[in-house]
């Protein structure tokens, strides 16, 4: 029986402490940042710093979508049918939402890089 993971632990990453689950850490964050990230050599050879350069990636596309929910109405409300603003309204509610949970899944794989006990399946 294994262990139960940690809340918000990716799908993609392996349990922590698995044989070669700092790989698949290191896989999925890549994933999760732009593709230009894959030519710091740095990056891949420092897991923590992957996770916190993943982290200030992922946290200022929620900050973006949040700027962008809060004043689209008042930059496009004119220029788009009421139909498509709502529509992105929606579209950034759902962006909102995506990225918080990868910010959590991000902050889990984090803790686990840095060997601190994690709380397990709440």
């Amino acid at each position: 029986m294994t262990a139960p993971l940690p809340p918000h632990w990716p799908a993609a990453v392996r349990p922590p402490g698995s044989p070669e689950w700092e790989d698949s850490a290191v896989a999925w964050l890549l994933d999760q940042v732009p593709g230009d990230y894959r030519a710091y050599d740095v990056l891949r050879r420092h897991p923590v710093l992957l996770s916190r350069f993943a982290a200030g990636h992922i946290e200022a596309c929620l900050e973006s979508a949040r700027q962008g929910w809060r004043s689209l109405r008042r930059d496009l409300a004119r220029e788009l049918p009421p139909e498509v603003v709502e529509a992105a309204m929606t579209a950034y509610e759902r962006e909102g939402a995506r990225l918080a949970d990868l910010v959590r899944s991000v902050a889990a794989v984090d803790t686990a890089l840095r060997g601190r006990r994690l709380q397990r399946g709440r």
